[in-house]
């Protein structure tokens, strides 16, 4: 089952202020657009950006982000048509319809909406009134409605891939949202619950309350890790996940890719759920020349389920030889790889130990890594 994301970004949101389109402007120490983003980059297989063709930096930035990109059309319904479309091909199953004005969703409200497109074809997250509402006439208010049955919509609006194509292939005129075009072709859409702090960022005081909103929810975490392997017969060492040739391999009983290791133990670390060899006892025969790439992965699958995302690594290689330099950018790509996040959020680098203690006297290698995550 493959899920996608489409983010809708191609609108001008000038009532917001600031004289930019609202999703380039900085919120809480980033743009609206990176808080959005980085929402669903752990939740989904891939994320299609609908941008406007006037927004040229932002496509020449995000070229290499590993985000698909695509033009807006000429409403919101065209926006939404297009990112279907550069979806096609890509085998998904399921894709959620977000507004990149909303930074402030939470994990659990696209998780809900993902659960609930396990039984249903659409499902979307309300938020029910509680509010007494109104009717007016310019500033007179002129009667009451019954707000029994009423939801206030948000996003993201998930639904069954070919069902909400074939919907907006069917559907003419314009659309409060992608539940309506949903709707109008007959499906069946599951209502789950919405959250108040899951703002759209509209007029000028939202970005106040929706940083208010992100500052109250920031939970950071820093993770530790260091290993030790020693050198042994053969003629390569297994470091970041990259074969280096050299006259000695690593002893261990995995496979003894000690940076791997201490940046898996870091992450554990900052879960404050142990280490490698709680996790996967070396007493245990079935570990015996494992991949160390099954317990990194274990460690950010664990990472995610606990609800926090990986921000950056940095890890640190010591030894006199091999020299690391060559591999450090190939480190860097397979680490992020496998981690599910970007090269510039990993960082891989080497020192010596001047030749002092069992690294200097080239009997081993060490390595330290330190891990921040955030509460997603």
């Amino acid at each position: 089952m493959t899920t996608a994301a489409i983010i809708v970004a191609a609108g001008r949101g000038l009532r917001a202020g600031g004289g930019i389109p609202k999703q380039w402007r900085p919120l809480a120490g980033r743009r609206v657009a990176d808080w959005t983003i980085e929402r669903f980059r752990e939740q989904v297989d891939h994320i299609a950006l609908v941008l406007s063709p006037d927004d040229q930096d932002a496509w020449a930035e995000l070229a290499e982000s590993g985000l698909i990109l695509t033009a807006g059309g000429a409403d919101r319904a065209g926006s939404v048509r297009n990112g279907l479309a550069v979806l096609s091909g890509l085998d998904v199953t399921r894709v959620l319809i977000h507004d990149v004005a909303r930074p402030c969703v939470s994990t659990q409200i696209i998780r809900n909406v993902l659960q609930a497109l396990e039984t249903r074809p659409a499902a979307a997250p309300g938020l029910a009134m509680t509010d007494a509402l109104w009717t007016g006439d310019g500033a007179t208010a002129t009667g009451t409605q019954d707000r029994s049955g009423l939801f206030a919509a948000q996003t993201p609006q998930g639904f069954h891939y070919d069902a909400i194509v074939a919907a907006h292939a069917a559907y003419s005129g314009s659309a409060a949202d992608d539940v309506e075009v949903a709707r109008a072709a007959g499906l069946d859409v599951a209502i789950v619950p919405g959250d108040a702090d899951n703002i759209k960022i509209t007029r000028p005081e939202d970005f106040a309350r929706a940083e208010r909103i992100l500052g109250t929810k920031m939970d950071v975490r820093l993770g530790n890790g260091y290993d030790v392997h020693r050198f042994g017969d053969g003629d390569h060492v297994i470091l970041c996940g990259v074969k280096v040739p050299h006259d000695r391999g690593l002893q261990g009983h995995s496979d003894a890719d000690v940076g791997m290791h201490a940046v898996t133990d870091a992450i554990y670390g900052a879960l404050a759920q142990g280490d490698i060899g709680q996790q996967f006892p070396p007493s245990d025969p079935q570990w015996k020349g494992a991949a160390s790439e099954i317990f990194l992965r274990h460690a950010v699958e664990l990472a995610a389920t606990m609800g926090y995302a990986i921000s950056n690594i940095d890890c640190t290689l010591v030894c006199e030889y091999p020299k690391i330099g060559p591999h450090a950018q190939a480190m860097r790509i397979e680490m992020a790889r496998i981690m599910g996040l970007r090269t510039d959020q990993i960082s891989v680098k080497a020192t010596t130990s001047e030749r002092l203690g069992f690294t200097g006297r080239s009997e081993g290698i060490a390595s330290l890594a330190t891990a921040c995550l955030v509460k997603s």
